[in-house]
């Protein structure tokens, strides 16, 4: 299995290697031992598109080096370039689309007795349905399948909603992953009790959007009752919650991160800009204005809270005072984690059809300068730990410098930064310690573990 793109995917790709282990497949991660490869893509912009074209090229030559003999592709671009991967690529035997996954083991099965399949939702009937879901369907009678855990066993993922209904102008996952559907919250406490009982200690909510979660179900935002939720659950120690629209943040949730003590705070808001000419453009239900006050108010309190932003550059239209609008508004907030994708024009989508196109050079010089700032913020903001005792969490080692890596509880695995420790005590990946901080570069920390019996 190859999962490419975001966590979301991930956990589809962990919930479809369930599903083939139940069914009898030996899951290998030698691919030159492999009968049958599944590559789990995605397609969100420009470079993932070309990422996940590379990977299934690459699987596909190993039916001639290897003893491949299925190539199965699943995901966001399987479901939108459904025929023209089969008509260009004649090496797949088998497109399962972004609802079809939990026939995965069937498509494998047909693909290995030499029929090719395509299955864009889950079969029904003990048919296959060819038809995507543009309705909305009951969640309810949607199973939440186990999972086969790829992260290493202490931190996991808990997907709590599918699809997107913003309809944001730069973005095609509604017209691929549906309408927003969240899953019943007695489900996702069932699975978050049984991803702690396999040694899960943190956990990671994640959807297209997380904030307004439970809307569909139940007539009311319901992020702050799921959360309390997971919090009685024993073994969790950190619970963090990834992709809040700033829009949708109500009191009630604010509430409940300062209240309950395994929430992390930590909170990802994908602003995308801060000028409101733009922010229109895009179709974002918030302003500046809006913008600066939630800031304000998740700071004043939470006053120890990690505030992590995404944006894009030059999208189309934006002048350069929308962009000098942007370089103030991220120096003058000072993110504590902050990252830039330059615009990538998606077919199919309102902002590809509009006229002042930003040319790639300019929309990389933007995304620099920004960069540039946040470099300065997050040095400073490193140095102001120093000294400070922080509780990590231990995600490896680098034996041959006898050094551990470790995360805060401001830092997300794999997009923020780390903490490097001496090996001076032994420990497991997912122990949590106490460590004094001592150094700081733009994106890491350094530092000395403090035994429990002196901090």
């Amino acid at each position: 299995m190859v999962s490419l793109g975001c966590d979301k995917n991930l956990v589809d790709s962990e919930e479809m290697l369930a599903i083939l282990a139940d069914h009898g497949y030996v899951i290998t991660d030698d691919e030159t031992e492999a009968d049958c490869a599944v590559i789990n893509t995605c397609c969100f912009i420009e470079d993932a598109k070309k990422e996940s074209i590379e990977e299934i090229l690459a699987l596909a030559d190993l039916k001639e080096t290897a003893r491949l003999k299925v190539l199965v592709v699943t995901g966001c671009m399987a479901q939108r370039y459904k025929e023209e991967i089969l008509r260009e690529i004649p090496e797949v035997d088998a497109i399962v689309g972004t609802t079809g996954k939990l026939g995965i083991a069937r498509a494998v099965d047909d693909a290995l007795s030499g029929r090719q399949t395509m299955l864009l939702r889950d079969p029904s009937d003990d048919e296959y349905d060819t038809s995507f879901v543009s309705e909305k369907p009951n969640t309810e009678d949607i199973p939440l399948p186990d999972r086969l855990i790829s992260t290493g066993g202490h931190y996991a993922y808990l997907k709590i909603a599918e699809g997107c209904d913003k309809n944001c102008t730069y973005c095609i996952i509604p017209k691929i992953r549906g309408h927003y559907r969240s899953f019943p919250m007695e489900k996702l406490v069932a699975k978050a009790r049984k991803l702690a009982s396999e040694g899960v200690t943190e956990l990671i909510l994640v959807a297209q959007e997380t904030t307004i979660y439970g809307l569909d179900l139940y007539g009311q935002k319901s992020l702050h009752l799921l959360l309390k939720e997971l919090c009685r659950i024993d073994g969790l120690h950190w619970i963090r919650v990834l992709y809040a629209y700033p829009e949708e943040i109500y009191p009630e949730l604010i509430d409940t991160f300062a209240n309950e003590s395994k929430i992390c705070h930590y909170l990802d808001l994908p602003i995308q800009h801060a000028s409101d000419t733009v922010l229109r453009r895009m179709n974002r239900r918030t302003s500046e204005a809006d913008l600066r006050s939630l800031v304000t108010k998740l700071r004043k309190r939470i006053p120890d809270i990690f505030l992590r932003t995404t944006l894009i550059s030059g999208f189309p239209g934006e002048t350069e005072e929308d962009h000098e609008i942007l370089c103030s508004f991220v120096e003058e907030m000072r993110f504590d984690r902050l990252g830039v994708f330059t615009y990538s024009k998606e077919e199919n989508t309102p902002a590809a059809r509009m006229k002042q196109q930003i040319p790639k050079r300019l929309k990389n010089k933007r995304r620099n300068e920004i960069m540039r700032i946040q470099q300065k913020i997050s040095r400073a903001r490193g140095k102001g730990r120093i000294g400070q005792t922080i509780e990590c969490v231990i995600e490896g080692e680098l034996p041959d410098e006898g050094i551990y890596e470790a995360r805060t509880y401001g830092d997300a695995p794999g997009v923020d930064g780390l903490v490097f420790i001496p090996t001076t005590y032994p420990h497991m990946s997912g122990d949590f310690v106490k460590v004094r901080i001592t150094g700081a570069s733009e994106y890491d920390l350094t530092g000395e573990e403090v035994p429990e019996e002196i901090y």
